[in-house]
């Protein structure tokens, strides 16, 4: 219990710089004291005191202004910054180090019974205001603009904004970013211009001209391999070389 406790308080300071000291985090954040009436409603919801739990839960309602479901299941250093009019409902699952701020519900959008809210993975952030609406599940590390409406599943590492919510960032693997890196330094300067995190159409569509061409790089080269099987006398004549003055106006000047 102590120990799920100071990883609780340690949560808000990694998270919140005007956090100052343990006895102001004890005393002054809702969020932390929503998630401790939770815990204690969560116990009694699992050993069947069904009315005490909601009761404690409306209680903390009262207090906080964050309403949490008993029967919720939510992991470990959980934090809500803020809190006011945070609703996670009945289903919900989260996981651990999920940050949400004030304003987000976690809702449903059936009235049957049976699983009617999201999952959450581990490391979502969900921005103020908006709302989580289904049975599906946020992938690990996904972010959720504020005020956006949410309502179909979001894949590991991606950013999604707009209502209805549309993925704009999604973090590509290694092995992909390996093969840009590879086309970039052929053609002699960053295509980003920006970091990854900002979605700028432009840094999207260049990336997006780079994947194709990558692909279309690796088909050729597989062409001209067939080509010396069947002729031997065959031989690959030498690429222009690329000047790398030519792209002056899309490289990123960080000097």
């Amino acid at each position: 219990m102590f120990e799920r406790l100071r990883e609780d308080i340690g949560s808000v300071f990694h998270r919140d710089p005007a956090a100052r000291n343990t006895f102001e985090v004890l005393t002054n954040y809702p969020g932390l004291h929503a998630l401790l009436l939770y815990r204690v409603a969560h116990s009694l919801w699992c050993r069947g005191f069904k009315w005490l739990a909601r009761t404690i839960s409306t209680l903390a309602r009262w207090l906080t202004g964050i309403e949490i479901h008993p029967g919720a299941v939510i992991g470990r250093r959980f934090f809500i910054d803020h809190g006011m009019g945070v609703v996670i409902g009945e289903t919900t699952v989260i996981g651990d180090d999920v940050t949400l701020y004030q304003g987000v519900t976690l809702g449903g959008t059936s009235w049957n019974k049976g699983k009617r809210h999201p999952t959450l993975g581990n490391g979502v952030v969900i921005g103020a205001g908006a709302k989580i609406l289904g049975p599906f599940e946020v992938g690990d590390r996904a972010k959720v603009g504020s005020n956006s409406v949410v309502t179909k599943a979001v894949p590991a590492d991606a950013t999604v904004v707009g209502i209805p919510g549309r993925v704009i960032v999604k973090r590509d693997s290694e092995a992909e970013k390996d093969k840009r890196r590879e086309m970039e330094q052929r053609m002699g300067f960053d295509a980003y211009g920006v970091t990854e995190e900002m979605p700028d159409p432009v840094a999207r569509a260049v990336r997006s001209l780079l994947d194709h061409m990558h692909v279309v790089d690796e088909r050729i080269e597989s062409m001209c391999k067939a080509l010396q099987r069947v002729d031997k006398e065959y031989r690959n004549g030498a690429l222009p070389a690329i000047d790398e003055e030519d792209f002056d106006c899309v490289r990123d000047d960080k000097e």
